[in-house]
């Protein structure tokens, strides 16, 4: 709620000290050097680090209830932490684990009992859901259920999902008898095929998954699978939107930097006012990203409390923020000159990674259409942006 200056919220100790243990860990854990060894990894992260953001530092599982084996925070401190892992280009299955399936089985009540796992660090998972613009589309569902009660099964195709190919547990959206459910899938089940995708960021892999009657529990029925993958969706593309704060700040910090200490014609380059002007504009588009992610988050931690429709705001921030991390991560290689072009500056791996978030539950035209359809009485006309799929044409 606002505080007596009318600001929405302030962080508190807590949270403050909680930013400064995930940025240690990382910086510890998950420097550089780790980041890219990930990338090339079978798993592609390290799941000792893994299991240790889970039980040492708790930061998978903070907005999880105490009931169902989590910390019992709320979003906001999920946030905080994701901010961080975002600096850091932490490798590991966050969009798949915690941005997706952790939210998708809170607002179930967990009937499968998967979340004290996840939220350990023990088990990942993947959500394999479509999506139209951090929406749920029925309509895109591609994969059929049969079965009753508690034995089902599902046949069918999913593809690009990310985190799917080292998942222990996939989310699978799933039309039954009576309509469209979620379902629970054990990744290694008799019948599972996943099939690894050649993708822009190797940070964030993406696989195919298909499916041939594959054993499946139902998490969410007909009544409620709706309600529970938009909640998963909402809170997904805000936690990315947060994500893509952190790596935007580590992006301008580490510029920032670079401009004072490369020299020029004797001059540091950052004195020159092309320069000067461009970070400042990155400033401004980064601290407009920050407030609009926050709102986002601090929209779905007062449900009860503020009118804000929490689909709305996270719409604007992912709109907000995917814009501002591809323009910092431009920037960052521009300023940076000819070994911001190379292999060998890390550079490169925040731009990839700003693309993909860009594309991930809809790119930021899709996201500001979306947010003419929510607020004007008539939506232009539009046609739908083309986004590379990764996939042969």
């Amino acid at each position: 709620m606002a505080d007596a200056q009318g600001r929405e919220f302030v962080f508190t100790e807590e949270q403050g000290q909680l930013r400064a243990a995930v940025r240690k860990f990382c910086a510890d854990h998950i420097d550089e050097d780790a980041v890219r060894a990930s990338m090339v990894a079978d798993p592609p992260y390290d799941a000792k680090i893994w299991a240790r953001l889970g039980s040492e530092l708790g930061v998978l599982g903070l907005s999880v209830p105490e009931s169902a084996g989590g910390v019992g925070g709320t979003l906001i401190d999920q946030a905080v932490a994701v901010e961080q892992l975002g600096a850091a280009l932490a490798c590991g299955p966050l969009f798949g684990t915690v941005y997706l399936a952790i939210p998708a089985l809170v607002a179930a009540a967990d009937p499968t009992g998967l979340l004290p796992d996840l939220a350990e660090g023990t088990r990942t998972a993947a959500f394999a859901v479509p999506d139209d613009t951090a929406a749920f589309d029925p309509a895109a569902v591609t994969v059929d259920a049969a079965g009753t009660g508690e034995d089902w099964t599902l046949t069918g195709t999913v593809e690009r999902v990310v985190d799917a190919g080292a998942a222990d547990v996939l989310l699978v959206a799933a039309t039954g008898p009576d309509g469209p459910g979620l379902y629970a899938v054990e990744a290694n089940s008799l019948g599972v095929q996943r099939i690894p995708l050649k993708t822009l960021d190797l940070t964030r892999p993406q696989a195919t998954v298909g499916l041939f009657g594959a054993p499946a529990r139902l998490i969410a029925g007909p009544a409620e699978a709706e309600r529970v993958i938009n909640h998963a969706f909402t809170v997904g593309a805000a936690m990315l939107a947060v994500e893509q704060v952190g790596a935007a700040q580590h992006l301008l910090d580490l510029t920032v930097d670079y401009a004072k200490n490369r020299l020029q014609f004797g001059r540091p380059i950052g004195s020159f006012q092309a320069v000067k002007h461009r970070l400042a504009d990155d400033l401004v588009a980064l601290e407009h990203a920050r407030s609009t992610a926050y709102h986002a988050v601090w929209a779905l931690a007062h449900l009860a409390d503020v009118p804000d429709d929490p689909a709305l705001a996270a719409s604007i921030a992912q709109a907000t923020c995917s814009a501002a991390l591809v323009r910092v991560a431009t920037d960052t290689i521009q300023v940076h000159g000819g070994i911001g072009f190379t292999w060998e500056h890390q550079a490169h791996l925040y731009y990839k990674r700003a693309y993909t978030d860009a594309a991930l539950l809809g790119s930021a035209e899709q996201h500001r259409a979306r947010v003419a359809e929510l607020v004007l009485d008539v939506a232009p006309e539009k046609d739908a942006p083309r986004v590379a799929t990764g996939m042969p044409s």
